[in-house]
């Protein structure tokens, strides 16, 4: 029988993080200052910040060790993870393609977060934080930032986008399972929650509003700091024990992907699966991989945004980034998919999409979903409605592979499971869903 899934044991799990900053093509412009519009240092993220994040987002080491404390929690929660084979999904698409998929759905928080989520409460609890800060959209960072709190005894709380929170009561739930408090965004807890809310009492939300609360919410506590679940370089580093052992999978089967595709919503699922095999292409040690990213048309900021300097929240609390942007206050519609619907992206992953190093696509959630529901009938297995939107581009890429006869790889990160997400899918199949 050919192979169904590929295994790792414990001793293949990465021992290094993966850092792209030393082979990008051109360095990153510096983030500047909110208030003075100056290159930031390392005393202007101390407030929210801890040191040890703060030289990993700025370090230009292409490998940095893993603490011993994180692979053990790495472990414990479900790392390595197994590459497996779609073949009954080949088989419905009549497809000569080969298509692989990451499971990172099998941590008990159900998805890639909490390898960043482990390792950001492991360093501030390090450095003497008691507690976190932090936004979310789906719930899938906050469920994995509430883990990695509860593993380091750390309190957590967690600015959750509004229209999550109604959607998706379960992932509160998980949350406060954990230990953590978790607030409907914008809240009354904050001054920008109040702000807003005076405007619009029944405002939506937004990860950009959920961001300035959080920060507020550090600032104001010297015991309490700040996390963020994707964009900055330290969140794509840790990501990126994901690509690392999709390298080692593919070398035991003796293969290599021709495409590698994810879902992009501030980048940290997507770069930290692809990271490491395009660091090879950059290096010329390897060639031929595409890598394509994955986005709703409701927050399309790669395929339609500007690439220029913007806030990475709505209140303009953080140092501005150069990245491709929709605006800092530009409010998506309510998909379900609510950890894509940021209004910004990783600006190294920016880069790479402005060198055409890395492609990228949209769709709209129907699509997603449609294809999400192919997924689960055929391979069994539910996927969270950010997973969807990758799965539409592989089944695309698939198809296209029937077309031409070409007898491609192609690999995914299958991000999430969709199991704290049935309504979304209530819906679509209910025919209540809008594009």
């Amino acid at each position: 029988m050919e192979e169904i899934k590929v295994l790792l044991d414990m001793e293949d799990m990465p021992k290094k993080w993966y850092n792209i900053l030393p082979d990008l093509p051109e360095p990153l412009l510096p983030p500047l200052h909110p208030a003075t519009k100056q290159p930031v240092g390392p005393q202007d993220l101390a407030p929210i910040f801890p040191m040890e994040l703060i030289k990993q987002e700025v370090s230009q080491e292409r490998y940095i060790s893993i603490p011993e404390e994180v692979l053990e929690a790495y472990y414990r929660v479900g790392r390595p993870t197994p590459l497996y084979r779609a073949r009954r999904l080949e088989k419905y698409l009549n497809t000569p393609a080969k298509i692989y998929y990451k499971r990172e759905d099998v941590s008990f928080a159900g998805s890639h977060k909490p390898n960043t989520a482990i390792a950001q409460a492991y360093y501030n609890k390090k450095e003497g934080v008691e507690r976190l800060a932090t936004e979310t959209g789906a719930g899938q960072w906050g469920s994995a930032l509430s883990l990695g709190c509860a593993l380091f005894g750390l309190k957590c709380i967690v600015f959750m986008v509004r229209v999550s929170y109604n959607q998706k009561p379960y992932r509160r739930i998980l949350m406060e399972l954990y230990g953590s408090k978790v607030l409907a965004s914008p809240s009354k807890e904050t001054e920008v929650g109040r702000k807003i809310l005076a405007q619009n009492p029944e405002h939506s939300g937004s990860l950009g509003v959920a961001i300035s609360e959080a920060i507020e919410t550090a600032a104001k506590d010297e015991k309490t700091k700040y996390s963020l679940g994707s964009v900055l370089n330290h969140v794509l580093l840790h990501q990126t024990v994901v690509g690392q052992e999709v390298i080692a999978q593919f070398e035991k089967i003796d293969a290599t992907p021709d495409v590698m595709i994810g879902c992009v919503g501030g980048g940290s699922n997507f770069s930290g699966f692809m990271y490491p095999m395009l660091g090879k292409k950059l290096r010329k040690e390897s060639d031929g991989t595409r890598f394509v990213g994955v986005e709703p048309v409701s927050c399309p900021s790669l395929t339609k945004g500007e690439y220029e300097y913007d806030f990475g929240d709505t209140a303009g609390l953080t140092p501005l980034i150069k990245m491709y942007t929709v605006g800092h206050d530009f409010i998506p519609p309510p998909i379900h998919a609510g950890g894509l619907r940021y209004h910004g992206d990783a600006p190294s992953l920016c880069l790479l999409v402005n060198k055409r190093i890395v492609e990228a696509v949209a769709y709209n959630q129907v699509e997603a979903f449609e294809a999400g529901v192919i997924f689960t009938k055929i391979e069994g297995i539910c996927p969270a409605p950010e997973t969807s939107h990758a799965i539409k581009a592989v089944i695309d890429e698939a198809l296209k592979a029937k077309k031409t006869g070409e007898r491609k790889v192609i690999a995914f990160n299958f991000s999430g499971h969709g199991l704290l997400d049935l309504q979304g899918y209530s819906d679509y199949l209910e025919g209540k869903l809008k594009p």
